[in-house]
């Protein structure tokens, strides 16, 4: 077959196609992004039907895929770490219902927190679901353990999460494809109470997901992502995962004189655990991300052998692993950095020249300065963010998505007199409405400022769900028209907006403003396209 130089997304994204994919569910979110954008542009035909169209967020993703597989068609989920948290709900119960169609669930995390607001490890999330996590090493192990999970998927009978980290999604390597398979007939559960999670139902159900854990094991023990590597020195058994796998054997180019223990599929292979344990005085453990096979290392085994990683401090507890750093955890002399020369300065992202959240901000701030300490500004996950690193210095809180909204009315209720929520278009359908719907409901005294740039512009420009439909959500949702305002943020418009604005803040009800207009980037993209 062909051997292609892909991104670890583009990959995966290729096996997914390869393996007879009918659907990909996602919300963009860096770094999965590139998966459902390679199938979007791979699918322009339209000749195979391959659903890749966003999803308003990570939970409609998961449950639109979930029926996917009710119909017994394979699919594919993709979503960043955070992502994961959205989706916790149809995720947790997906493995109770399992699935007809194989279902791949792909979480990409990020440490060092690249894009994202915590470090977290989805590990956990697969442990907690107790579904088989497989993580790749490299490309081409991406590409094949997707186009194997869908197998994998449906042999074990639930869905099978994909472990990703932002080095390995957003890295380039050779990867050979296999054999194109066909799209799954449309076929049905034999069991008409599978997917109707009614407590008798679900109770018989989770006791079926407990006994299936056994198959599980046994699968992870026969698997070739779980590899065994003897070596001579058993001062050291060194377990190592992923990616961190190969920031070990960077430093080892002609062999690891320790044995090795390469995870890729969880659970954890017991069997090969206990051989290092025999034959080593003491074990380490290398892996991207939290101390999760540590931890349950420590748990497993059941004895007093001394086990080094992020715990003890032998490698560093936040941030994301290298070469280098695992290099010196072993005993390696590297070189040190050089110093940059003092002309080369640190430059923090800012909002593109000519944005409309640039113009939004001049007109917000000039109009919650003459308020003082009684005005705050909650804001949200976006291009908009930026928002809080000067010139603008204008927002006062980020924590997730759609909390701006909520965030404000938490504070009105505890007295502040004026708060000011800021949210984008795409964030607001995320996970906005819901929230704008609790401030309706008790007419909560803030100020909703919808910066509307009429895509997803923070990761590229995809399409955003709310786009043409803003206004009518809104006043679905009940508030009221007369205190439903339509801006253009420019410089010429800005007084408006200040008086605009000022006169909302001053209503002592809802008020939402929507200042409206095209993020610059996609438009121009769309002109260059003409």
């Amino acid at each position: 077959m062909d051997k292609l130089l892909l991104l670890g997304d583009e990959a995966i994204a290729q096996a997914a196609l390869d393996a007879g994919l009918s659907g990909v569910y996602a919300y963009p979110g860096t770094p999965s992004t590139e998966i459902t954008e390679y199938i979007q542009n791979t699918q322009k035909d339209k000749t195979e039907n391959i659903h890749c169209r966003w999803s308003t967020n990570e939970k409609t993703a998961m449950e639109a895929a979930l029926g996917m597989s009710f119909a017994g068609k394979r699919a594919l989920v993709c979503m960043k770490c955070v992502g994961v948290n959205v989706c916790a709900d149809p995720f947790i119960n997906s493995a109770i219902t399992g699935i007809v169609g194989g279902l791949v669930f792909v979480a990409a995390d990020d440490p060092s927190m690249h894009s994202s607001q915590d470090e977290q490890d989805s590990r956990f999330y697969g442990n907690f679901a107790m579904v088989p996590i497989l993580e790749p090493s490299s490309q081409q192990e991406a590409y094949d353990m997707v186009y194997n999970g869908f197998e994998l998927s449906e042999r074990c009978g639930v869905p099978v999460m994909l472990r990703i980290v932002t080095r390995l999604a957003h890295s380039r390597a050779g990867v050979v494809r296999r054999e194109r398979k066909p799209q799954n007939e449309l076929h049905y559960s034999k069991d008409p109470k599978q997917f109707m999670l009614l407590p008798a139902v679900a109770r018989l159900k989770y006791k079926k997901l407990l006994e299936s854990q056994k198959d599980y094991l046994e699968y992870a023990e026969e698997s070739a992502y779980n590899h065994y590597t003897d070596g001579p020195d058993k001062s050291k058994g060194v377990v190592a995962s992923g990616i961190a796998f190969n920031y070990l054997m960077e430093n080892y180019p002609e062999g690891c004189p320790f044995p090795v223990l390469k995870i890729g599929q969880y659970p954890l292979p017991e069997t090969k655990l206990r051989k290092m344990v025999t034959e080593c005085k003491e074990l380490v453990v290398v892996e991207e991300g939290y101390p999760f096979i540590e931890d349950q290392l420590k748990g497993l085994l059941g004895i007093g052998l001394t086990v080094h990683g992020k715990k003890d401090g032998w490698l560093p507890r936040a941030g994301e692993l290298n070469p280098d750093i695992v290099g010196k955890a072993f005993g390696f002399e590297l070189p040190e950095t050089p110093a940059l020369p003092e002309v080369v300065k640190n430059r923090p992202p800012s909002l593109c020249v000519g944005c409309g959240h640039r113009d939004m901000y001049d007109a917000l701030n000039a109009a919650v300065h003459e308020k003082g300490e009684d005005s705050k500004v909650f804001g949200d996950i976006g291009c908009y963010t930026l928002g809080y690193l000067p010139p603008y210095k204008a927002i006062h809180s980020c924590v997730d998505m759609g909390a701006s909204i909520t965030m404000a009315k938490g504070a009105s209720d505890a007295g502040l007199k004026y708060a000011v929520a800021v949210i984008g278009d795409s964030t607001f359908t995320h996970s906005g409405m819901t929230s704008l719907l609790d401030a309706v409901n008790e007419n909560a005294p803030i100020t909703v400022i919808i910066s509307d740039n009429e895509t997803t512009a923070m990761t590229g420009g995809q399409d955003s769900a709310g786009t043409g439909k803003i206004e009518a959500i809104c006043l679905g949702l009940g508030v009221d028209p007369e205190h439903l305002k339509v801006l253009v943020p420019l410089k010429k418009n800005h007084d408006e907006m200040v008086e605009t604005i000022r006169l909302e803040m001053n209503y002592r009800g809802l008020s939402v403003i929507i200042p409206r207009r095209e993020c610059i980037q996609t438009a121009s993209r769309k002109n260059k396209n003409k």
